[in-house]
Formats: C-alpha cells, sequence, structure tokens
C-alpha cells in the first residue's frame, strides 16, 4: 500500500516494538497511513530508523527508538521518550518476539529463558510502563502478538515458543479484565504463517525461500500465505474506533490454516484434498 488509506489515527501516537522489519514495519506503516505518528522500538536501531524514514514520507511524525523489551530500565526509557516527544501515548502494539526450539530433553535452559524473556517478559514490561501514559491520555488500545496459531496448533519443538505465547494470551485477559474501567481495549492477534524475511536463512536462494511458502499455501484453505500487511489491517482494525467494544479478544489471522487436521486433510501437502471432497 502507498500514500494514506483513512486518517482515522489523526492525533493519535502508536507504539510498535519488533518494527524494524516484517509484521511490526508493516503495522508501523499502517499506523502512519492511517494517519498517526508512530514509535518504531527495536534492538536494531538501523532497521528502526529505515522504517522511521518510510512514515516520514507518508507525511507523519516518526521516532525510531533502540530498545530491548527484555530490559527494564529500556522500556521505562522508551515511554519516557514518547512522552517527552509528543505529550501521550494512545495505541500500543506489543509485537516484538522471537522463535527458537527443540525437544524439551534437548532445549538448553539458557534458549528457554530467551524466549520466554522476549515474548512474555517483553510484552509484559511494554504493557508495564505504557499503561500509565494510556491512562493519562484518558483510555487507548493494546495489541499483543499473542499465541499466533500455536493457541490452535501445536509442534513438537516448540515448547518454549508455545508456553511465552500461551503466557501473553493470559496475560492479554488479564489486562483486559484490569484496564476495562480505564478506556483501555486490550486485544491479542494470533497470526498463522505469514511470509516475512525474519526466517531467511543464509545460503538459501530467493527461490527455494519461495518455494517453502508455495508449500504452505497448498495446506492452507485460503491457497495463500499471509503477508505482513494482512497482520497490520487486522492491528489497526483492533486499535480503531470500529472495535470499540472488542476486548480481551484472541484473533485468528491464518486463511483458515489451523483449521486443518489429520482427518479432514490425511495428504499433508494440500488442505481439502483437491478433487476429493
Amino acid at each position: 500500500m502507498n500514500g494514506r488509506v483513512s486518517m482515522r489515527f489523526a492525533g493519535k501516537v502508536a507504539l510498535v516494538t519488533g518494527a524494524a522489519q516484517g509484521i511490526g514495519r508493516a503495522t508501523a506503516l499502517r499506523f502512519a497511513q492511517d494517519g498517526a505518528d508512530v514509535v518504531i522500538a527495536d534492538v536494531n536501531l538501523a532497521g528502526a530508523e529505515e522504517s522511521a524514514r518510510e512514515i516520514d514520507k507518508l507525511g507523519c511524525a516518526a521516532l525510531a527508538v533502540q530498545a530491548d523489551v527484555t530490559d527494564e530500565h529500556n522500556c521505562e526509557q522508551l515511554i519516557a521518550a514518547i512522552t517527552e516527544r509528543f505529550g501521550h501515548l494512545d495505541i500500543v502494539f506489543a509485537n516484538a518476539g522471537i522463535g527458537g526450539g527443540a525437544p524439551v530433553n534437548e532445549l538448553p535452559a539458557a534458549q528457554w529463558d530467551r524466549v520466554i524473556a522476549v515474548n512474555l517478559r517483553g510484552v509484559f514490561l511494554t504493557c508495564k510502563y505504557s499503561i500509565p501514559a494510556l491512562i493519562k491520555a484518558g483510555g487507548g488500545a493494546i495489541i499483543t502478538m499473542s499465541s499466533s496459531m500455536a493457541g490452535w496448533d501445536t509442534s513438537s519443538t516448540g515448547a518454549a515458543y508455545m508456553a511465552s505465547k500461551e503466557g501473553v494470551s493470559g496475560l492479554t485477559k488479564s489486562l483486559a479484565l484490569q484496564l476495562g474501567g480505564h478506556g483501555i481495549r486490550v486485544n491479542a492477534i494470533c497470526p498463522g504463517v505469514i511470509q516475512t524475511r525474519l526466517d531467511f536463512k543464509p545460503g538459501t536462494s530467493e527461490a527455494e525461500w519461495q518455494a517453502r511458502y508455495d508449500r504452505f499455501a497448498k495446506r492452507i484453505p485460503l491457497r495463500r500465505v499471509g503477508q505482513p500487511e494482512d497482520v497490520a489491517a487486522v492491528v489497526a482494525f483492533l486499535a480503531s474506533d470500529d472495535a470499540r467494544h472488542m476486548s480481551g479478544s484472541l484473533l485468528l489471522v491464518d486463511g483458515g490454516q489451523t483449521l486443518q487436521s489429520w482427518s479432514n486433510a490425511p495428504n499433508d501437502e494440500s488442505y481439502p484434498l483437491d478433487g476429493n471432497w
């Protein structure tokens, strides 16, 4: 998408963590396309600054901040920088997260700790220091990157990832209950397979990378792999007044991917079995 989509967030300030690339960057751009000023927080400052330059082209203000969401002091400083620059905060997308997995008996404790720290502690700290600013602004919206499809599906090697994301789901519901009286809505998005460069491994050709997603597409009822902009559009919806009566929801964005099971698609190359209903 290029240019403005709407002005529904005019006068609003949105924070997006993990916005140097992928879903985070797409969402930061979508907020700007809808008129918001955007704060891009990421450990990758160069990537955050690149996202900020894209937002500048849309005529909205952008602030790139290097921040580690696992560090409490970093999170406190991040919100302080936002209030100093803009004076208020209205929308938070706690998006920063990492993957990583192995069978539990082979999983190093340090890797478990790192995944939990980024994916769960990071969301907690982002919310902890954002909440006072949102209350001061008179309300707003928090969107978390919750269980992804892991809340409906499972993986034998994704214990740390799944535990972290299920934790975010619980945190999301608790915050929705806690903050409703302040006019703050809290919802989670749960993406399925989304095509980003985050999993592009060195030594992989572009054709191999694309072929991997083409194979995924055959197993999704809509026959397409999700794009970062698909998720960004849902986040923008949840942050908007169009979702004013939604709080505590976990919203799947997966093209129907989690509808698949062995019983309805025993052939793991497609869903449903083409021509064999």
